[in-house]
């Protein structure tokens, strides 16, 4: 049923939905934008259908206006499928799913989104890469909407220290697909009172930013122009000369690898010198050097690449050593600051909760003792009674803090502790089985460097990662002299990093089992 086929402007009414979660402002952009409606001479009404939780459904503002001659109008509380003029999607997930429920049409509906991201449950729970396709997205909405006006409006409000209702009121502003001047927006918002100036500030910057996306080819649709590409800024090191000497000697060793492999490897540098220190890094290099040597431009340096990576995710692995050093940088203590919208001078308090377990305790140890522990079953399990309890940690107390900063300044003498001893054996012994295959089978070697993320987490969920590790390379043995070896190394790794369970991973397995005779351990 469509009412306003036939009506004249005086007749018709106008049909808004606005789809936010908490924390986003829906309310106070439903408010502004019927206060915008009433200061024009129209009637307006707003109604709100509460999302089942925060991530599994958006709230929906739904807004009705028509102009005011003088007979009451009657309005719907709710948006129906096919008869939506204006969608505004506070997320461009949220955007997706209202194309999946038939709100936005392409005879009828402009649909104005922010394109930046925030994970779903779904996508988060996947131990992989769980992340639905924002390009898929993109695709759909120029398809599905009469005109699609995209870009990243919480960046925008960021920027100016507001929330994103500011710049999704500009970005509709500036559509003008409704009939008022930016005027009345700006008197909405000042009627406010509160943060009007920032409000305001994000306003104009989505304003201009909307008025200035062309049309696409066809006409009838417009998306958001490309931003320009940012020039890479390479940040300063600083520090005491013999160090700086140090890091400009590797550096120079990076800047001698084939050209494709640079780039993973000095950010895989970066992130193994920050970890531990300059000695470090040039045992990340020396272990490079390996695969670089037994790589060529003929196949692209796909091995060197994926060695640099995984290399110094493996040499960087979470232990309480490195998330006490992490919960007491400054630079996390400004972020934090930040995100809280903390303003100067107030006082932030902030509480970790850590729940170590006899393992993490031992691997903190010296080797010796750490091993000494860990093979008397009965002490670890006395210990572990009195260490595996959850703990409570005020880092804005000296006390909390000062205990967390020990632990951090543990990472000068990691290299004696057990846990390092464990992850090295673990990474050479790794690291020989990929190499060791890469002159018969190249692709082989670069899957079998590719199943180290599969190795991720801290406590319990790098248990179950390596857990599911094992049993991806424990299906080698009846995998190598294959040609479709490397294909069935890449189908389990993803089939482990489908599920958390790993029953994806089962199947894959007992499928590999009837390619031979011999069985599975």
């Amino acid at each position: 049923m469509r009412p306003n086929v036939g009506a004249s402007d005086d007749e018709r009414v106008i049909k808004l939905a606005v789809l936010a979660v908490g924390g986003q402002g829906g309310g106070v952009l439903a408010d502004w934008i019927t206060d915008v409606a009433e200061r024009n001479g129209y009637i307006a009404q707003s109604t709100s259908v509460a999302g089942v939780a925060q991530r599994t459904g958006a709230t929906i503002y739904y807004i009705e206006m028509a102009r005011d001659t003088g007979r009451l109008p009657v309005f719907a509380l709710s948006p129906s499928q096919g008869d939506v003029d204006i969608l505004i999607a506070a997320e461009l997930m949220e955007a997706g799913r209202a194309i999946i429920r038939g709100f936005v049409t392409p005879e009828r509906t402009t649909l104005i989104a922010s394109s930046h991201r925030i994970a779903a449950v779904s996508e988060k729970i996947e131990p992989g890469d769980g992340r639905a396709s924002s390009q898929k997205v993109h695709a759909t909405a120029e398809a599905a909407a009469k005109r699609f006006i995209a870009f990243d409006m919480e960046k925008i409000a960021a920027e100016n220290g507001t929330m994103i209702s500011a710049s999704l009121l500009g970005a509709l502003a500036g559509s003008d697909t409704l009939p008022f001047t930016r005027e009345s927006y700006e008197q909405a918002i000042g009627a406010g009172g509160r943060g009007v100036k920032a409000s305001l500030a994000a306003f104009g910057a989505a304003y201009d930013r909307a008025r200035g996306i062309a049309a696409a080819p066809t006409g009838d649709k417009a998306i958001a122009k490309p931003a320009a590409p940012e020039a890479r800024s390479t940040a300063k090191v600083s520090g005491p000369e013999t160090l700086l000497k140090g890091w400009q000697e590797l550096a120079a060793r990076v800047g001698a690898l084939p050209e494709p492999v640079r780039a993973m490897a000095e950010r895989g540098l970066k992130k193994v010198v920050d970890y531990q220190d300059i000695a470090y890094g040039g045992e990340y290099l020396n272990r490079l050097d390996k695969a670089v040597a037994l790589d060529s431009a003929e196949h692209g340096y796909v091995l060197s690449v994926a060695a640099a990576k995984h290399l110094a995710n493996a040499l960087c692995y979470d232990d309480m050593i490195r998330v006490a050093d992490l919960k007491t940088r400054s630079t996390r203590d400004r972020r934090v600051r930040k995100e809280v919208g903390v303003k100067e001078g107030s006082v932030l308090q902030v509480t970790e909760y850590f729940h170590p377990r006899i393992e993490e305790f031992c691997g903190t140890l010296p080797v010796g003792i750490g091993s000494y522990i860990e093979s008397r079953p009965k002490l670890a399990a006395f210990l572990d009674r009195r260490i595996n309890r959850g703990r409570h940690i005020r880092t804005d107390s000296f006390t909390g803090f000062a205990m967390l900063w020990f632990i951090g300044g543990l990472r000068r003498w990691r290299r004696r502790l057990l846990r390092h001893k464990v992850e090295v054996e673990h990474l050479e012994r790794w690291y020989e089985l990929a190499l060791a295959h890469a002159r018969e089978d190249y692709a082989l070697c670069t899957e079998i460097l590719n199943c180290r993320r599969l190795i991720k987490g801290y406590s319990d969920t790098h248990a179950r990662a390596q857990s599911k590790f094992d049993r991806v390379l424990s299906a080698l043995p009846m995998l190598e002299g294959r040609e479709d070896a490397a294909d069935w190394i890449r189908r389990l790794r993803e089939a482990a990093l489908k599920d958390e369970k790993g029953d994806m991973l089962d199947g894959a397995l007992k499928t590999v089992a009837t390619l031979d005779d011999s069985p599975i351990l």
